[in-house]
């Protein structure tokens, strides 16, 4: 290995910019590439430009995953990457930096004359950011696709996956042909914000992710009676939203009864009908955000809220219905792997914290296929998700060059 091989900061910098000037709104700041719209398919004929310009051997396949080969044509290989599509104004490192951090570093690879025993893939993940509720990207690589979950996805506006994969001239279906052959991929390695302030407020230059904790939403209707604002009385109402805001009360309670530190529950989607300033609201639509890195807990949580969806219920006068809309379990990440991170980060005088993500990431998925590892560089106050998201170039550089030693230590 080369101990002086290091990425090059000012390259990869505008690489980042350029990707990130598909689907960018200069009026927010934000960026706007959600999966299989066409900024996000733009993005990743821009990015297989950009690798077959480095001599990599581009492919992609039926759900638009994105591989630029570097090294052997054939033989298992070390793949590395991340997902280029974001959140609706999301910001502009999220995913995007990974696939791009895994590009530069192939291309430092080639600069120094690395040639890799093992052939590294450098890939740009499709739909990892849930348009759909899934991470149909890695899913598919990973072979966790399911034709049932194929016919029925939708989106929050209830566009179908398969058609908007059919606006891009892709099949849905394709994804069950996508999987990779178990043994073809030795490992998985993804560079990734922290989305956030642990790193940041340690001052602590990298992560690596052990766990990757689980997810549970519950779809929740609570459902009353709409009447006049101002001639109902309140101990007459059947008031939706006051079974929501009962519910909302009891996250603390439930967490402090079920949860550890690492558990998370957030009532992010919200409906109300008729959804009218004069009228009580008769309907209350919401979804339920349950994550936990124990299995056990996350489904103690959501059986708590479960029982603090009913009592709300009760006491407001509605009916309920509670339905499990989808289901991630935890990870743990290969042991191996973090412990070469770790290793190769001393090396780099790198001080690096073992730590869990509350988020989830492609490498939860890839671990099922084959041993996957995940550095975390700090988010600047821990945001993500939206236009203010930013992480310090100092800390990317650090992150990017322990991608570089690890990737060269795999491929031999």
């Amino acid at each position: 290995m080369a101990p002086s091989a290091a990425i090059n900061l000012q390259r990869l910098r505008k690489l980042l910019q350029e990707v990130n000037l598909h689907g960018f709104n200069p009026q927010t700041g934000g960026h706007n590439r959600p999966g299989y719209s066409d900024a996000d398919m733009a993005a990743r004929r821009w990015f297989a430009e950009q690798m077959r310009g480095d001599g990599l051997a581009v492919r992609s396949d039926a759900v638009a995953n994105l591989f630029g080969r570097y090294g052997r044509a054939r033989g298992p290989c070390i793949m590395a990457g991340s997902h280029l599509d974001t959140v609706p104004e999301g910001g502009a490192f999220d995913g995007a930096l990974g696939a791009c951090v895994a590009l530069e570093c192939v291309r430092t690879m080639r600069d120094i004359g690395f040639v890799p025993t093992a052939a590294i893939e450098v890939v740009a993940t499709a739909e990892e950011e849930g348009r759909f509720g899934g991470m149909l990207g890695s899913q598919a690589i990973a072979g966790a696709v399911t034709e049932r979950w194929l016919e029925s996805a939708r989106d929050a506006d209830g566009i179908s996956l398969q058609d908007a994969m059919r606006e891009q001239g892709l099949d849905a279906f394709g994804a069950i042909e996508a999987a990779r052959a178990p043994g073809s991929v030795r490992a998985f390695l993804e560079l990734h914000v922290e989305q956030g302030p642990v790193l940041e407020q340690a001052q602590i230059p990298v992560g690596i992710v052990e766990h990757i904790a689980g997810v549970i939403n519950l779809a929740v209707t609570l459902t009353g009676r709409a009447n006049h604002s101002g001639t109902t009385p309140m101990e007459l109402r059947a008031d939706a939203f006051a079974g929501l805001a009962r519910v909302g009360q009891e996250i603390g309670e439930v967490i402090a009864a079920h949860g550890s530190k690492s558990s998370r529950i957030t009532i992010g989607k919200v409906d109300l009908h008729p959804n009218f300033i004069h009228t009580v609201p008769g309907r209350a639509e919401f979804i339920i955000n349950i994550r936990d890195t124990d299995a056990q807990t996350m489904r103690a949580l959501a059986k708590g809220m479960t029982r603090a969806v009913e009592d709300a219920a009760k006491e407001s006068g509605l009916t309920w219905e509670v339905v499990q809309q989808s289901l991630m379990e935890p990870i743990r990440l290969d042991a191996d792997i973090a412990s070469l991170l770790e290793e190769e980060a001393a090396r780099l005088s790198l001080p690096a914290l073992r730590m869990p993500s509350g988020a989830g990431h492609d490498a939860q998925t890839m671990q099922s296929l084959c041993p996957s590892g995940l550095i975390f560089v700090p988010s600047r106050d821990g945001i993500s998700h939206a236009p203010q998201e930013w992480t310090d170039w100092d800390a990317i550089e650090k992150g990017a060059n322990l991608m570089l030693r690890a990737l060269m230590r795999l491929s031999g």
